[in-house]
């Protein structure tokens, strides 16, 4: 948003001085003109969105200036008039003609500052929450959630790749949950965790009497997922000799049965994930090409939470209401240098370690109150790394500073005013720190 330019026409040294100093100090671009004449040249150039002007002036009247400032300009930005007692009969009629409002001497500037802030579209908001997806508050997370709806309607195969613990599965359930057909299957299987001698059995399903103890008949991973999504999680962990399986499985589209005859037609969304370089794969001869480019039709890439420290206080309040949900007890709170500790925490186990270090903290934590001990017990011996051995202390308290803002704004709802006050700040303070840290906001109606 660029700075709006206002001029303010007044010809007292002092009270003009006054004005302009406040309101760059307000965020206002200020031309303070002292005399009529120069402020109607300026005003045929300079792209004002409010003008202030005393009515009496030593060269022309306010009035005069407004009736030539009408008279030459198609468009006008809104007037707003400064008077005497006695001179309020005029500023009276120059609304009737088309100025925007006038206050008269003495004033408060604040109220002031208010009525421009309005007349020029820059006033705070009484509700802005932080720009958030069902996914994080991070751009990162944000775009990658604008980019879900369009992928997850068109796209039969994609392939999720971040570091282990940052929330593949959960970006895979959104994709599918944003994918055509309400409840349709997601069933998720973890390729490293199925035994190798049951792998053809638990994919493609079995018949009855095709091995011993197969007393009935059974479907596999592709038939359970049927109009659905298949959720291969760690793909570069499947053998070779499966990998060549699962290719025809896509290709075909249709399977056969362990101990089976009839082929099964199949029809499912992949969405496959790993935490593992799949062309290095390739290249190393332990992942098939022509599957790697099967399951590479797109790409979305999850990065690690130290990478989107925007998300960590985001993910910490949510995890600990449903903890306190599951728990069936009060949702606890986070003391402030819990949530500082939170925020510029390196997080090598990403999300996964988030949740964990909350959850046992719910649990053995008493008071409904969590400090930072309460969520790293080595605190008291070997502090876990915090953001970096070199970081600057500005550099610091500014990420707890932006941290903490974002935090207490999801918690008042968005509320400028309640979020000010318990902050113990004023609303413009607030406001210009939203800015500072670059805060983006939605805003409510």
């Amino acid at each position: 948003m660029s700075t709006p330019l206002i001029c303010v026409v007044e010809d007292d040294p002092i009270m003009g001085e006054s004005l302009a100093d406040r309101f760059r100090l307000e965020g206002f671009d200020v031309d303070w003109y002292t005399d009529g004449e120069s402020a109607l040249g300026a005003m045929q150039t300079r792209p004002y969105q409010a003008i202030i002007s005393d009515i009496r002036l030593p060269d022309i009247s306010g009035e005069n200036l407004f009736a030539r400032s009408v008279a030459a300009r198609t468009s006008l930005p809104p007037f707003v008039f400064i008077t005497a007692y006695g001179c309020v009969e005029t500023a009276v009629s120059l609304l009737k003609s088309g100025a925007a409002d006038y206050i008269t001497k003495p004033f408060d500037i604040g109220a002031l500052v208010e009525k421009v802030r309005q007349l020029t579209g820059t006033c705070i908001p009484d509700q802005a929450l932080p720009a958030q997806s069902e996914l994080g508050v991070s751009e990162a997370m944000r775009r990658l959630a604008d980019l879900v709806p369009r992928v997850a309607g068109r796209a039969k195969s994609i392939l999720i790749t971040g570091e282990s613990g940052v929330g593949k599965e959960v970006l895979a359930r959104f994709i599918h949950h944003h994918a055509p057909g309400d409840g349709t299957p997601f069933v998720a299987v973890n390729c490293g965790a199925v035994p190798e001698t049951l792998l053809e059995s638990e994919f493609f399903g079995y018949e009855r009497g095709a091995f011993t103890g197969a007393g009935r008949q059974k479907k596999g991973y592709f038939e359970q997922a049927e109009g659905g999504t298949l959720f291969l999680d760690e793909i570069g962990d499947l053998p070779l000799c499966m990998q060549v399986k699962l290719l025809r499985a896509l290709q075909e589209p249709r399977i056969t049965r362990v101990g089976g005859e009839r082929e099964v037609e199949t029809n499912f969304r992949l969405i496959c994930a790993t935490n593992r370089d799949v062309a290095e794969l390739v290249r190393a001869g332990k992942f098939r090409e022509d599957l790697f480019y099967r399951i590479n039709i797109v790409q979305l890439r999850v990065p690690a939470l130290r990478d989107r420290p925007d998300d960590v206080l985001w993910l910490a309040h949510r995890f600990v209401k449903d903890i306190a949900g599951r728990l069936n007890e009060p949702t606890k709170l986070f003391h402030p240098s819990a949530e500082a500790r939170l925020a510029t925490y390196g997080w090598p186990g990403n999300v996964r370690e988030l949740q964990n270090r909350l959850e046992r903290a719910c649990i053995i934590c008493p008071q409904n109150m969590l400090f930072s001990s309460d969520i790293f017990e080595e605190d008291g011996a070997q502090a876990p790394a915090v953001m970096g051995a070199d970081t600057p202390l500005d550099d610091y308290m500014a990420a707890c500073e932006s941290a903490f803002i974002r935090s207490a704004l999801l918690q008042h709802q968005g509320h400028i005013s309640e979020t000010a006050h318990a902050l113990g700040i004023s609303r413009k303070s607030l406001w210009e720190k939203m800015r500072k840290h670059s805060i983006a906001t939605g805003l409510l109606h």
